[in-house]
C-alpha cells in the first residue's frame, strides 16, 4: 500500500471532528424482534479536517499536504486527539497499560494493541502506527530497553524481542505508547470558495482510516 510516514498538521487535526464507525446490519422480524449482525470485525475511523481550518494559512498548509499526497493516492498519519494513547488522554502512558501477549519461550514478535472495554465484549485494536520514542515495554512488570531487549517497527507496530530477551513461558508482555491513525484523504478534489471561507463557512475535507 502507498503510504507516507508523515503526520497531518496537528494544529488542524486538533480542531477537527470525527471518530469510529461500524457497519451493522439490522433485520426486524415480523414479531418485532431484531437480528443484528456486524459486517466489520474492526471499527473504522472517519474525520473532517475542515473544522480545524481557521485561517488562509491553515488552508494553504492543507492544500500543500493534499497535493503532496496526490489526493487519495498516498496514506498518511493522523493524530486523533480523542484517542492517541495507551491510556486515557489525561494520563501519561505507563509500561503496564496494555497487555500485548504472553510468552511461550520461543515467540519473539508481538503486535502492539489497545483493548477497549473489559466485561461484556472487549474489543482489541491493532496499533500499526506507534509514535517513535513513545513506546515502553515490560515483561512481568520488568522494564525492557529498546535496541537492547527489543526492537520496534514504527511502520507496523510490531515489537521484536532480541535473542536472550525472548519472554519465557507464562510471562506477560505489556506496553505503553502514543500512536497515530493510518488514514488517507477521501476525495480527489478540494472545492475552495474563498468568499464563503472568509464569511465563516467550514471547508469539508474528508479523511478516512485505511487498513494496514
Amino acid at each position: 500500500m502507498s503510504f507516507h510516514e508523515v503526520r497531518f498538521p496537528t494544529d488542524i487535526s486538533l480542531a477537527s471532528e470525527g471518530g469510529p464507525e461500524r457497519r451493522t446490519e439490522i433485520v426486524v422480524l415480523g414479531s418485532g424482534h431484531e437480528e443484528r449482525n456486524t459486517r466489520w470485525a474492526d471499527s473504522r475511523r472517519r474525520y473532517d479536517a475542515g473544522y480545524g481550518i481557521k485561517s488562509l494559512d491553515n488552508l494553504h498548509s492543507v492544500l500543500s499536504f493534499f497535493e503532496e499526497r496526490r489526493g487519495r493516492l498516498y496514506g498518511f498519519r493522523w493524530k486523533d486527539y480523542s484517542d492517541y494513547k495507551s491510556c486515557v488522554p489525561s494520563q501519561t502512558p505507563a509500561q503496564t497499560d496494555q497487555t500485548i501477549g504472553t510468552g511461550d519461550g520461543t515467540t519473539a514478535t508481538f503486535q502492539l494493541t489497545k483493548t477497549y472495554g473489559s466485561t461484556f465484549a472487549p474489543y482489541t485494536r491493532n496499533i500499526k502506527k506507534p509514535v517513535a520514542s513513545s513506546v515502553i515495554i515490560a515483561v512481568d512488570s520488568v522494564s525492557q530497553t529498546q535496541d537492547t531487549d527489543f526492537t520496534l517497527d514504527t511502520t507496523t507496530g510490531i515489537v521484536t524481542f532480541l535473542p536472550g530477551a525472548i519472554p519465557a513461558v507464562g510471562e506477560t508482555i505489556t506496553a505503553g505508547f502514543e500512536f497515530d491513525v493510518p488514514v488517507r484523504f477521501d476525495a480527489d478534489r478540494m472545492a475552495i470558495d474563498i468568499l464563503k471561507f472568509q464569511s465563516g463557512t467550514i471547508q469539508n475535507i474528508p479523511i478516512v482510516e485505511v487498513r494496514i
